[in-house]
């Protein structure tokens, strides 16, 4: 029998929008859902740990998910504007960022990054009162000089209609001119625009900006990637390049990326077969709240695939994924005949995964 299949997980968000990445004025790129505006995090940088959300760190607690070597794990790169102005950006101080940024352009009235940082503050309302139109205007202004993280931002507000009439056109124009200047965020928005197109030419120009982004180790992208190798789509079916890309984006914390990686060790799809591995990294997920993850940990469990068989270990996961509304009339049935303090102890499991 077929004990996991492929997932359909491509690129999709809640509500199955597409997921669409924003700026943080060339400081970061956030993942949001379908052309959400961007909050940077104001934890600040070396200062403080930021806190976690449920399930995160849980890669150091597993015994071995990942390889030390990595291919996908690469050293962080740093800022290319190393100044006060960006400094107080990175680490939440949002009133002295807009401080340091006017400064800049008081000195210099062609500095596009100090232009783009006020236009972030404004679209964000960071440091100063929110306004997207004053943020427009920046954006324009850094744009203008050629600075391709204003263009991508342009890009966004106009298909959001963020201070402005709505207008996908101007905002796919946009992002093709940032993308052509290598802001890879932009590549892989109009990555997702392609890749809903019919035209096949489009998707491989999806493949093309989707590796863009990719390289730039934006692990959605990584994910998307895989996925267009795993279906043949825009570009030569290749498992092989499908599960080295899920592996990247699994590194990188991308949790389909993960669960797809999973699935490929359990299958033996492009990569060595080897359920043991498989276990962790579906075990993995599953604890950061992946209810796909939970499910298949719950299977695993059932049959002793990878890890020791265990029926409470089996129900306690089934329990957490059908809370989540991964129901599975196999793993009920297979479950049913525990005891009552059985059920109790599975029950418990699933409570405390909840909560992670």
């Amino acid at each position: 029998m077929i004990f996991f299949g492929d997932l359909d997980v491509f690129s999709r968000g809640r509500g199955g929008q597409l997921r669409l990445w924003a700026l943080g004025a060339g400081l970061a790129v956030v993942p949001g859902v379908a052309l959400a505006v961007p909050k940077p995090a104001e934890t600040p940088a070396k200062e403080a740990a930021p806190a976690k959300k449920p399930g995160q760190g849980l890669d150091r607690e597993l015994p071995s998910p990942y390889s030390a070597k990595s291919d996908g794990v690469l050293p962080a790169r740093p800022s290319p504007n190393p100044d006060a102005a960006y400094g107080a950006y990175q680490r939440g101080r949002y009133v002295t960022a807009f401080r340091e940024a006017t400064k800049r352009i008081e000195a210099n009235p062609k500095d596009a990054p100090a232009m783009t940082l006020l236009g972030e503050l404004y679209n964000q309302g960071l440091g100063t009162k929110q306004d997207p139109k004053r943020a427009l205007e920046w954006y324009r202004l850094a744009a203008a000089q050629g600075e391709p993280h204003a263009m991508a931002s342009l890009g966004l507000m106009a298909m959001d209609g963020r201070g402005q009439p709505k207008d996908a056109k101007a905002g796919r124009e946009w992002l093709e001119k940032a993308a052509q200047r290598g802001e890879p965020a932009a590549a892989y928005n109009l990555a997702l625009i392609q890749i809903a197109d019919a035209k096949p030419e489009e998707h491989a120009a999806a493949a093309t900006n989707f590796r863009k982004a990719a390289e730039a180790e934006i692990a959605s992208a990584q994910h998307a990637l895989g996925v267009l190798y795993l279906q043949g789509k825009g570009v030569k079916r290749d498992t092989v390049q499908a599960a080295q890309w899920f592996r990247r984006a699994a590194d990188n914390g991308d949790l389909a990326g993960e669960v797809e990686f999973a699935i490929r060790l359990f299958l033996g799809d492009g990569v060595t077969k080897d359920e043991a591995r498989a276990a962790r990294y579906f075990l993995h997920a599953a604890r950061r709240g992946n209810a796909i993850a939970q499910n298949r940990v719950a299977r695993l469990y059932l049959h002793g695939r990878g890890v020791p068989k265990n029926l409470i270990e089996a129900a306690g996961w089934n329990l957490a994924a059908t809370a989540q509304g991964r129901s599975d009339d196999v793993l009920d049935q297979a479950t049913a005949g525990l005891t009552p303090d059985e059920r109790k102890r599975a029950e418990a499991l699933a409570a405390e995964r909840a909560g992670q």
